[in-house]
C-alpha cells in the first residue's frame, strides 16, 4: 500500500489526514525500521507492507467505535505501539495509554513519543493483570491487537473499562476461538458487534469483535497470569 493508497482508502473509512500527520507516519515508519535492526519489534518491514498492515490495519478500529467521541484509549499488549499510537496520530484528541510487558518495546515507543512530540500519551511497562490492581473503571475504550484468545482478553480488559465503556478486540479470523459466553457472565459484559472484513490489496480476512461493560467487574478479575493461562474463562 503505497502512501497515496493509503490516503485514499483512509478516506472510504472517513478519516482525513493533514500533512503533520503524514509526516509524522513517516517518521514512526522510519524509527520502527532503524529500531528494528537492533530488537525485534517486527517481522513487516517493507515500507508498502507497514502503511497496510500496521497503520491502515490499525484504523479500521473506526468500523466498530466512533474515535472523535471519544476521551481515552488503553492498548494493551501494544508491542511496537499498533493501533494505539498510530490512533493517537490520527486521533490527536484522544487520551491514549499503552502497555506492554517487554521494556525494549516501552524505551522504542517513548522514543516515538518524543521525537514526533506526541502529548497526551504514556507507555507503560507491566503486564496487564498487575495493571488492572490500580487502574480499575479507567477507560473508554481498552483495545488489543492480535494478543490472546477473546476469552482470556476479555478478562485482561474488562477490569479497567469504565462502566458502558467499550472493550474492542483486532483480529484476523475467529471462526475457531471458541465460545466466550462464560467470560461475558462472569465479567458483566455484553457482546455488542462483530465486524468482518478484508483487508485492501491482499484481501486477507480482519474481524473485530466489539463488547460492552455492562455491571461491575468483581474484584477477583483479573487472576494472575498463571491461572488465567492454565484456566480460562
Amino acid at each position: 500500500m503505497t502512501q497515496s493508497n493509503f490516503i485514499i482508502e483512509l478516506e472510504k473509512m472517513n478519516i482525513k489526514l493533514d500533512e503533520e500527520q503524514l509526516n509524522q507516519l513517516e517518521m514512526y515508519y522510519e524509527l520502527l525500521i532503524e529500531y528494528n535492526k537492533v530488537m525485534n519489534l517486527t517481522g513487516i518491514t517493507e515500507k508498502e507492507e507497514v502503511y497496510l498492515k500496521h497503520f491502515y490495519d490499525s484504523l479500521t478500529i473506526v468500523k466498530s467505535i466512533d474515535l472523535n467521541s471519544i476521551e481515552s484509549v488503553c492498548d494493551i499488549g501494544t508491542g511496537a505501539g499498533f493501533p494505539g499510537l498510530v490512533l493517537k496520530i490520527v486521533f490527536p484528541n484522544l487520551k491514549v495509554t499503552l502497555i506492554d510487558s517487554l521494556n525494549k518495546r516501552i524505551n522504542f515507543l517513548n522514543t516515538v513519543i518524543d521525537k514526533l512530540k506526541l502529548k497526551d500519551v504514556s507507555a507503560i511497562h507491566c503486564r496487564i493483570e498487575e495493571y488492572a490492581i490500580k487502574n480499575r473503571d479507567k477507560f473508554d475504550i481498552v483495545t488489543a491487537r492480535a494478543v490472546a484468545s477473546t476469552n482470556i482478553l476479555l478478562e485482561y480488559s474488562i477490569p479497567i473499562v469504565k462502566q458502558n465503556g467499550f472493550f474492542i478486540a483486532m483480529k484476523g479470523r475467529v471462526e475457531n476461538e471458541g465460545d466466550f459466553t462464560h467470560a461475558l457472565d462472569e465479567l458483566k459484559v455484553k457482546f455488542i458487534s462483530e465486524a468482518k472484513f478484508k483487508l485492501p490489496i491482499e484481501d486477507s480476512i480482519r474481524t473485530i469483535l466489539k463488547f460492552k461493560k455492562i455491571g461491575i467487574t468483581p474484584k477477583k478479575y483479573p487472576r494472575k497470569y498463571k491461572e488465567i493461562k492454565n484456566k480460562p474463562l
